[in-house]
């Protein structure tokens, strides 16, 4: 576990409160120090919380997130989110987005590991499924300027199996996801993954109702107004 400047810092102030003076026994040890002194003395009462607390901020570190959050995330957001959501799967370069309704988390695990887990999850539910974008930038890319893109591209293909993939640049995907944002729930879910133009994109659609199916209904309505609509409010 690696500790940053600050915490090293919080440590040493621990060591320098703790440590033996000259007026004390040099056998004593600091933790013997601060086991030792008066239960009726104020500043020493005072001494032993600072000493405490010290040690649970320097600690904290090692009390890391549970490496399966983002699954419970996932799981607790699916059922909320609806057609004009989006969910994505991004490399670990993609940028921070400022958009009111981008919730991007850091999961840590595999690109692989976290499309196939949301691809799982979409398929079990009976409201929403996805319609998949990705960079229009990634077949173009070569081994040489992105190692490992030739393996990922086969990787994607295979996970993504028969669901239709459209393809836009990259930054349009961005912008999009921007405006989308700004009325919309995105949750965006970055891996570890280090290849370019890699991300993708999942725009929820409503199972039970297709856009074939919402196209026929505005054609109906506007080849047969209602009587409401033609009179006009009251």
């Amino acid at each position: 576990m690696k500790f940053n400047s600050t915490k090293l810092k919080q440590i040493d102030n621990l060591y320098q409160l703790l440590k033996p003076s000259p007026e004390r026994d040099d056998a004593e040890s600091p933790c013997l120090r601060l086991t030792t002194l008066r239960a009726g003395s104020l500043s020493s009462q005072r001494i032993l919380l600072a000493g405490f607390c010290l040690i649970l901020v320097a600690c904290a570190p090692l009390h890391a997130a549970p490496p399966e959050a983002w699954r419970t995330t996932l799981q607790k957001e699916i059922p909320l989110l609806g057609h004009r959501n989006w969910i994505v799967i991004a490399d670990s370069a993609y940028p921070l987005q400022t958009s009111r309704g981008v919730e991007t988390i850091v999961t840590g695990a595999s690109q692989d590991e976290v499309v196939r887990a949301v691809l799982d999850d979409l398929s079990r539910a009976t409201h929403v499924g996805p319609d998949v974008y990705m960079d229009a930038e990634l077949p173009y890319l070569t081994e040489r300027s992105a190692p490992g893109v030739t393996t990922y591209r086969d990787q994607i293909h295979a996970t993504l199996g028969t669901l239709a993939v459209q393809l836009r640049p990259h930054d349009q995907l961005i912008k999009t996801l921007d405006e989308s944002g700004k009325t919309f729930h995105v949750l965006l879910l970055k891996t570890n993954l280090t290849v370019p133009y890699s991300s993708v994109f999942m725009r929820l659609n409503c199972k039970y109702w297709s856009d074939a199916s919402e196209q026929e209904l505005r054609k109906r309505m506007q080849q047969h107004p209602s009587t409401s609509q033609e009179d006009g409010p009251p």
